[in-house]
């Protein structure tokens, strides 16, 4: 059965990584944030901030139910391995909760698999047990066998959720790459998630992002199988369900 738009909205409100990654962000930014993701629908699913507020997020958030999702290797996907695996471990070190690592796309379009590989397996062991995202930067990679490939050796890799994209590039996520990276995540052997980010602003998106996602894994998913990496989306979700306490709009459009 397909959700009305108000259904719709409250899931993706759930599946929600509110996000703020911008150059010029601050303490009271991210405290504003972080206000916005306990909503009169419930808690979004995480945070999504620059490692330097992990910490902050932390504190703000205990309690609330709300995870601290931060980016590594971000936004350019350097090829440094060993320099990944240091990031990861100070992000993991100051109350991170998940990781989205950048899969160094240029490498892999170059023929570069294994330094892309590497990176990938670097920031898997020094999550441990924290949940892993691997950005895979589908608007660079373009091409439904590049997407795919990157994909499956994410999947080989350990990660946890396949992203579409940083929200840093001129094409960020599309239907048809969420649904190429659902069809690996599907094909995985375990659960694997799928997240997409950037250009997501609209419940009416959200709603045909979430019934792709139902009809290809099978399920009615929520946030262990599906998020939305987005910062403007919150406001237009509540909106749709009468909330006029939705905050201030976000500067970014991720």
């Amino acid at each position: 059965m397909t959700d009305t738009l108000a259904e719709a909205a409250v899931r993706a409100i759930a599946c929600l990584d509110l996000t703020s990654l911008n150059d010029d962000d601050t303490d009271p930014v991210i405290e504003a944030l972080c206000r916005r993701a306990v909503t009169p629908a419930g808690p979004v699913a995480a945070v999504c901030v620059y490692p330097r507020f992990v910490p902050l997020c932390r504190r703000l958030l205990d309690g609330s139910g709300v995870r601290v999702c931060t980016v590594v290797n971000f936004p350019h996907g350097r090829e440094d391995a060993a320099a990944v695996a240091a990031e990861t471990r100070a992000a993991v070190d100051d109350g991170a909760d998940e990781i989205d690592v950048v899969l160094p796309y240029q490498a892999w379009l170059s023929g570069r698999r294994d330094p892309a590989r590497a990176v990938l397996e670097a920031a898997r062991a020094a999550a441990g047990d924290r949940t892993l995202k691997v950005i895979l930067e589908t608007g660079r990679l373009m091409t439904a066998a590049a997407i795919t490939s990157a994909a499956a050796a994410a999947v080989v890799a350990g990660a946890d959720f396949l992203k579409t994209s940083t929200g840093k590039t001129a094409v960020s996520a599309t239907l048809e790459s969420a649904h190429l990276l659902l069809d690996v995540a599907a094909a995985g052997g375990r659960p694997v998630g799928v997240k997409v980010a950037g250009g997501v602003r609209t419940p009416a998106q959200a709603a045909a992002y979430l019934r792709l996602a139902d009809g290809v894994l099978g399920t009615a998913v929520g946030p262990d199988r599906f998020r939305f990496g987005a910062s403007g989306l919150l406001g237009a979700l509540l909106a749709v369900l009468g909330d006029g306490t939705a905050g201030p709009v976000p500067r970014s459009g991720y």
